[in-house]
C-alpha cells in the first residue's frame, strides 16, 4: 500500500521513528531571557537520572511561604567529571544554588554554581569553583 507520495508506511514509519529523538532533547531555549537568582535552602531529592540530573529543594520566598524548586544539571556522565556524584546532595542537606531561570515565574532552574554544607562551591568543570575565580 502506497500513500499519495508514492511512500510505503513501513518508510513512513521507519523515518518518523529515526528523526522524532531528533527534537527531544530541548538544550537551553527556555533560558533564553533567564534571570540569575540565588537560592538558599533544604535538599528534597538529588535525582541521578539521564539526561539530566535534577536537584528538588525547599526554599522560603520572600513572604515566608515555602516552595519547591527543581533544578537541573546536565547528564551524570558529565557531572562526574567534575567531582559531583550521586552521593554529592542528601535530603535535608541546607545548600545555595545559582541557577538561571525563565522569565515566566516558575519555580525551575538551570544550576550555575552549589555551594556545599562544607563550605565547597562546585560547578560543573571545576571540582573546587570559588565565586572570586570568576
Amino acid at each position: 500500500m502506497r500513500n499519495r507520495l508514492g511512500l510505503s508506511p513501513l518508510v513512513i514509519v521507519g523515518v518518523l521513528a529515526v528523526s522524532i529523538p531528533l527534537f527531544a532533547h530541548h538544550g537551553n531555549a527556555s533560558y533564553g531571557h533567564a534571570k540569575q537568582v540565588t537560592l538558599k535552602g533544604s535538599v528534597t531529592e538529588w535525582d541521578w537520572l539521564n539526561p539530566h540530573a535534577f536537584l528538588k529543594m525547599d526554599v522560603k520566598d520572600d513572604s515566608g511561604k515555602m516552595v519547591n524548586w527543581v533544578v537541573e544539571w546536565t547528564a551524570p556522565s558529565s557531572l562526574i567529571n567534575s567531582g559531583i556524584t550521586k552521593k554529592t546532595f542528601k535530603p535535608g542537606d541546607e545548600i545555595t544554588v545559582v541557577v538561571l531561570t525563565p522569565d515566566n515565574g516558575a519555580s525551575v532552574g538551570r544550576v550555575q554554581r552549589a555551594l556545599l554544607p562544607n563550605g565547597k562551591w562546585i560547578r560543573q568543570g571545576s571540582e573546587d569553583y570559588h565565586p572570586a575565580d570568576q
